[in-house]
């Protein structure tokens, strides 16, 4: 039988001088083989990670992750336990969390919110001694983002500082 027109059987059926080729194929499936087995082991984020700050008779934990992907959803977790009183809790969040990040959702929504200094500050309210206030973002990160940003927390009480965590945050593509 002979082959089609425009096929030879040594360069089609015998690949006479394009066997290497399988093996660029295979080393190219291997490196996303890799890239997936990355993937799974959390390179690429949205694994949360946990930053304690104590001071100032309060203590802050945030819960969230440092490395997101593009298009993530993703959620934040802010804790403020008060040793002391604090009569008027504030978050001061970093312009890094929104930079490329829409905010969905804000639960238990804040008593305020406003600017200082070109950052995000939610007023949360009177938090007694002994108690937690678990204060939670629901974030998207915008499909084109990527980079690494500042997400630094501060908490105050009115207008004194409390205390800082200072955090970043990676995107990747």
């Amino acid at each position: 039988m002979a082959a089609p027109e425009g096929l030879t059987l040594v360069r089609n059926r015998d690949l006479v001088g394009r066997a290497y080729r399988a093996y660029v194929r295979w080393a190219i499936l291997g490196l996303l083989l890799l890239l997936c087995l990355a993937g799974l082991g959390n390179a690429f984020g949205q694994q949360p990670d946990t930053h304690t700050a104590s001071g100032g008779g309060a203590t802050l934990e945030v819960y969230s992750p440092e490395r997101v992907r593009s298009g993530l959803f993703f959620m934040s977790r802010f804790t403020i336990e008060a040793e002391e009183e604090i009569e008027n809790a504030t978050l001061v969040l970093d312009p890094g969390w929104l930079e490329g990040i829409t905010l969905n959702t804000l639960e238990p929504g804040p008593i305020g919110e406003a600017s200082r200094d070109g950052k995000l500050a939610l007023e949360l309210g009177h938090v007694r001694p002994g108690t937690k206030h678990v204060f939670f973002l629901h974030f998207q990160v915008n499909p084109t983002e990527v980079g690494h940003r500042s997400q630094d927390v501060a908490l105050y009480d009115g207008e004194e500082l409390l205390l800082e965590i200072d955090r970043s945050v990676t995107v990747f593509p």
